[in-house]
């Protein structure tokens, strides 16, 4: 199947698409403020940035939350599996990269003593479950090594 936009729109449109303060993440860190929850944003860390650059940091707590959206990180849900007819290998093998860059960029967290946590776009929809999980996560002691 052809694209029906042209490239300059195309290229227009994906120049919209933000990785940093999307609507997702901004539902998580509201919630998370409310609850009295303090963080950093984007990775900062004291002592520089952490790879992967997550979403929210809990340095006391030696924890990190990323917030991901199922298309783009190829998640397991419905909407993480649709496959663009458009262009399928470029899409496939740009998701399949984001994939295992996400992979390993939680191993060098793990490897560094970090704790992550993944919450997915799809997760949202039932807010007391994502408080759940979310308090959960924070407030378990954390498995320093």
């Amino acid at each position: 199947m052809a694209d029906r936009l042209t490239p300059e729109q195309r290229s227009w449109n994906m120049s919209r698409i933000r990785g940093k303060n999307t609507k997702p993440e901004l539902l998580v860190r509201r919630l998370l403020h409310a609850k009295g929850y303090r963080y950093r944003l984007h990775g900062a860390a004291r002592g520089g940035k952490l790879p992967g650059n997550p979403d929210l940091v809990f340095a006391g707590r030696h924890k990190v939350i990323f917030v991901n959206g199922c298309f783009w990180h190829f998640h397991d849900c419905r909407v993480g599996q649709h496959a663009p007819k458009a262009n399928a290998g470029f899409w496939a093998d740009k998701r399949t990269r984001t994939r295992e860059r996400d992979a390993g960029q939680r191993r060098k967290l793990e490897d560094a003593g970090w704790e992550v946590l993944t919450i997915w776009e799809c997760e949202l929809k039932d807010s007391s479950a994502l408080e759940s999980q979310l308090v959960r996560f924070l407030e378990t002691r954390p498995r320093r090594t």
